[in-house]
């Protein structure tokens, strides 16, 4: 979409007032849309402007970086605010910058994230008269991540700004599950050792994982753990500190309802599930199908995979890339589950895809612009776009997970 430079007005400011260190002026700007990380945009002196903090529509004061950085800003001021516009309720909003949503109200969050997903499909993949459905919303839009991954500095715990790479202490991150909170407290300024730690907890189970090892005598959690457990739907899943795990426990309930609902399984399928991970989703299937066939390249997911299927004879593990699994199958599938990781699917298992032809694909993705290239892969032959069902994996961040379920068009 195409927009005339909107009237500005300029404004000195001081270095040591600025959010960036290069800082050097304030500028009045009229925010015109939302990019795909979460900010908005706007033009600045004939180019385009990234801007924290803003909601489409706006007219904000924002402080603008120094000419070799012009194209990052920070609102500041707020002078035409939206209805949309809530309080950060959290003390670092803007200085971590992790969160990028939490002065946008949870309600408008959902749509901007359906609005995406719509406008994405549309312009790459050229699916015009595909619906997306509202997005499924968490039901509790912080205290929901189950990792954390801090950085260490002089001891101190924190996270580090994007734009100006900044290190900002955290003491208490409102989208961690109270545990890493408690955690994180106990850590804090005592792990000097380190210069990146990682908390992983099992919010159905109480176990966890911190990494690296920590020798101090004044910390009382165990560290160093090589794997931790989470359940979900009330089975145990044995998780590796490199395997792969959805950040948000309750949520990934839903989404493997989600998945379950779409590919409607009576009991005689043949399913494969790509990308299969630590084996969740082939594992939570298992018991609604013939066979699965579960693909994964990682050593460690798939010795974790193995022992999550415990009791289950109908689940099989193929250990290689999907790409040249795929390309070796000569039966055709009832049902392929795809999720791959953001950068999507590598071209030679579409190829598969489209050679095979298994009668219903879900594909789950977490990154609009990927699915979307796929998908122009895809559709409209051999496969029709079902149906596309945003689910929230991540409150007050621009990130949003995609559940699409394909047929065979013919």
């Amino acid at each position: 979409m195409l927009y005339s430079i909107p009237m500005k007005r300029r404004h000195k400011t001081l270095n040591n007032q600025s959010t960036f260190e290069d800082a050097i002026e304030l500028a009045t700007l009229s925010l015109l849309g939302m990019g795909p990380l979460g900010e908005c945009f706007a033009k600045y002196e004939g180019e385009l402007v990234t801007v924290f903090g803003g909601i489409p529509g706006e007219e904000v004061v924002a402080q603008i970086a120094t000419k070799h950085r012009k194209n990052v800003a920070q609102v500041v001021k707020v002078l035409k605010p939206s209805p949309y516009r809530v309080a950060a309720p959290c003390a670092y909003f803007g200085q971590c910058t992790g969160c990028q949503w939490q002065h946008i109200s949870y309600e408008h969050q959902l749509e901007l994230k359906r609005q995406h997903i719509q406008e994405t499909l549309t312009q790459i993949s050229g699916l015009v008269n595909t619906e997306v459905s509202p997005t499924v919303p968490a039901s509790d839009p912080y205290r929901y991540r189950n990792h954390a991954r801090f950085t260490v500095r002089g001891g101190n715990l924190g996270f580090v700004n994007r734009f100006t790479h900044r290190f900002v202490r955290i003491d208490h991150c409102l989208l961690m599950h109270p545990w890493i909170n408690g955690a994180l407290n106990e850590l804090q300024e005592r792990s000097g050792e380190t210069t990146q730690l990682a908390i992983r907890f099992g919010e159905n189970t109480g176990s966890w994982l911190i990494q690296p090892t920590l020798s101090r005598a004044d910390i009382s959690l165990t560290t160093g753990q090589s794997h931790y457990e989470e359940a979900l739907f009330g089975r145990k899943f044995r998780i590796a500190s490199p395997s792969f795990f959805q950040v948000n426990t309750r949520q990934t309930e839903r989404l493997m309802q989600l998945i379950l609902d779409r590919l409607n399984l009576t009991g005689r399928e043949t399913v494969v599930d790509a990308y299969a991970g630590v084996g969740t989703i082939a594992v939570l299937l298992a018991p609604y199908a013939s066979r699965i066939l579960a693909i994964e390249e990682s050593s460690a997911a798939v010795k974790d995979a193995k022992e999550n299927a415990y009791g289950l004879s109908n689940l099989e593990f193929l250990q290689e890339k999907t790409e040249i699994a795929l390309e070796q199958f000569v039966d055709t599938p009832d049902a392929l589950v795809l999720d791959p990781p953001r950068s999507g699917c590598h071209y030679d298992v579409l190829v598969a895809v489209k050679r095979l032809q298994p009668k219903r694909v879900v594909y789950v993705s977490c990154n609009p612009e990927s699915l979307s290239r796929d998908l122009r892969e895809l559709c409209p032959e051999p496969y029709h776009v079902d149906d596309v069902q945003p689910i929230d994996m991540f409150p007050q961040t621009h990130h949003v997970e995609c559940v699409v379920t394909l047929s065979l068009a013919h």
